[in-house]
């Protein structure tokens, strides 16, 4: 914290008195303004962020006029990093902004298309990779306004049209990778002796004063969106950070590096399979497979799969911050244009299942589709019908309707049935439903109970008595479902354990197999499968991986009459990192 402390105090005293929020000592010495917020005032300052669940990225600077192709070679890669995969020299590529004039543009254009799309916020590269900025930088003359024959701030009238119309602005700012100043590309991506140079020093003259820079003379800034932490010391992530108090209540990304998480995760051009626990985050993905404009880049991802991505997403808590690359007139490419206002038609009808919305309770569905809840409402999107209708177990409270959020979607006479400690709920495929996803909106009596009823398994007509990873109900602190392997995982704490409720018609003696999987050099646990007073133990052999599934023949399980019994399974001993992941235990009748 002293290294830093000159470089704070100098920052902290150009800011405006009001714009610290010191109150004790400790706070204010602090390089991190939030080092030091409450559950409840976090909660406050990402409010908004976390109702807003679909923003815009905007990739856009001098790369846009090379469009993926330099001496008449297409460049392979993403089109904004085509200096690095050029090789280019500096003073060959600052040649390109003489040509980088974008009379077309239209921020109000641009604004009004991300809100005709249903998206709350938008980011856009104040300076990118290749050190050109977007905005009048007082620190260089490698920018909009020295640079290029345009010659006038970009940031400026986009930041006015965001707040004539209501949009979130947040600027993206590549801190540790700079590719044109001296010292910029220190840590990474250096090939032409330009750009010699001592990082810090730029960290010093160039990201501290641009930062700044964004930070002062644009309004009300939502969201500042470090990129890449290559390089990035705690000492120097400590130049950039008491600058966000220029902003307060911004949220800021987990890009900075030097061990500062920020506010969000930001998983790029992947879903993860279950979100992440008690971290807010956004994935970040492309419209083809550029970010920067390339010219022949014409892998423009479907409407159904973007709206299923806004779905899958919301399913699991997180935001989508959707890509558009400009072109160097200032145009939003046509394909881009078109997709957007087909997600946007959709939105206008089934955007309550998006906005606002907690992750989805289930754990897995019986059904192609995902789930958010808000409130009282239980929404399940639904990607492909069931030939007989939706079915879906595990439901507790009162349902008090249930409708299509689409009213020209005429569904079927719903039903709702009560077994053991749940409802079951039946909805009749309708006649015409949404070929991309269909809304069902589940409006409880109550709030929508989140911790479902436990799932009671049925014999199947072989005797057989199957208990997936997916009906399972984990208890502890780690054990989990992991939906990509289909399997209990994370099964790192010994204490931790899991249990199935299931029913049956045909008692007998029953073999007991387990499919497990276990790393290389992790294996060793020993476990013990109960039912009632019966107990069988087993030991966990490695299989490779912890994806290389095998199963085992445990031993045999006399069940002496009809009815409902619970099966349990717990660790006796774990001596490496996890037990096991665990894809299911199956009872089958002994012949």
């Amino acid at each position: 914290m002293f290294r830093s402390l000159l470089s704070l105090l100098i920052l902290a005293a150009a800011l405006p008195v009001a714009s610290l929020r010191p109150a004790h000592a400790e706070e204010a010495a602090d390089p991190n303004p939030y080092a030091h917020e409450t559950k409840e005032q976090k909660d406050s300052r990402m409010k908004w962020w976390r109702e807003a669940r679909f923003g815009m990225f905007i990739h856009w600077g001098v790369y846009s006029v090379p469009a993926g192709t330099y001496r008449g070679k297409q460049i392979g890669g993403i089109g904004e990093w085509i200096m690095n995969r050029g090789k280019i020299p500096v003073a060959e590529y600052k040649a390109f902004a003489k040509e980088f004039n974008p009379v077309k543009y239209n921020p109000e254009e641009w604004v009004l298309l991300a809100k005709e799309a249903g998206m709350k916020y938008m980011v856009i590269t104040s300076k990118h990779h290749d050190g050109f900025a977007l905005f009048d930088s007082k620190v260089t003359d490698w920018d909009i306004v020295d640079a290029t024959p345009y010659g006038k701030d970009l940031l400026k009238p986009l930041a006015e049209a965001c707040a004539k119309h209501g949009m979130k602005l947040g600027f993206y700012y590549s801190q540790a990778q700079d590719w044109n100043h001296p010292g910029g590309a220190a840590a990474g991506g250096h090939w032409d002796k330009a750009q010699d140079g001592d990082m810090d020093q730029y960290i010093r003259t160039i990201a501290g004063p641009q930062v700044k820079e964004i930070l002062s003379n644009y309004g009300p800034v939502a969201i500042l969106w470090w990129d890449t932490s290559v390089g990035m010391t705690p000492a120097r992530a400590e130049m950039l950070l008491p600058l966000i108090r220029l902003q307060p209540g911004i949220i800021t990304n987990n890009r900075l590096g030097g061990g500062y998480g920020g506010d969000t995760e930001t998983p790029e051009q992947s879903i993860p399979a279950t979100g992440f626990k008690d971290r807010d985050w956004e994935t970040c993905m492309t419209m083809n497979d550029t970010w920067g404009y390339k010219s022949y880049d014409h892998s423009w991802k479907s409407v159904e799969n973007l709206l299923r991505n806004l779905a899958d997403i919301a399913s699991k808590g997180g935001n989508y911050l959707l890509n558009v690359g400009p072109t160097s007139e200032g145009l939003i490419p046509e394909p881009s244009v078109e997709r957007l206002k087909a997600v946007g038609q959709w939105m206008k009808v089934n955007s309550e299942a998006i906005y606002a919305t907690q992750a989805s309770p289930f754990k897995r569905l019986p059904f192609d589709g995902r789930a958010t809840v808000k409130g009282n409402t239980l929404y399940l999107h639904v990607f492909q019908w069931p030939e007989g209708g939706l079915k879906v177990a595990g439901l507790k409270g009162e349902v008090a309707s249930v409708k299509a959020l689409d009213p020209s979607i005429r569904l079927g006479k719903p039903e709702c049935t009560r077994e053991d400690e749940q409802i079951i709920l039946s909805i009749p495929v309708p006649e015409k439903p949404d070929p991309v996803d269909t809304v069902i909106a589940v409006t409880f009596t109550g709030p929508v109970p989140l911790d479902l009823a436990p799932v009671t398994i049925r014999q199947a007509d072989d005797g057989s008595v199957a208990l997936k990873a997916s009906d399972a109900t984990p208890q502890g602190n780690q054990l989990q479902y992991e939906s990509d392997k289909d399997c209990l995982g994370f099964w790192g704490d010994q204490n931790d354990w899991a249990s199935w409720n299931f029913k049956v018609a045909k008692p007998g003696t029953f073999d007991v197999e387990i499919a497990l999987a276990c790393d290389r050099g992790v294996g060793g646990s020993e476990f013990v499968v109960a039912l009632a007073d019966r107990q069988l133990k087993g030991k966990v052999e490695d299989t490779g991986s912890w994806t290389a599934f095998k199963t085992e023949n445990l031993g045999t399980l006399s069940i002496d009459k009809a009815g409902k019994y619970t099966l349990s399974i717990k660790a006796v001993s774990k001596p490496g990192m996890a037990v096991m992941n665990l894809r299911s235990i199956v009872l089958k009748p002994k012949t």
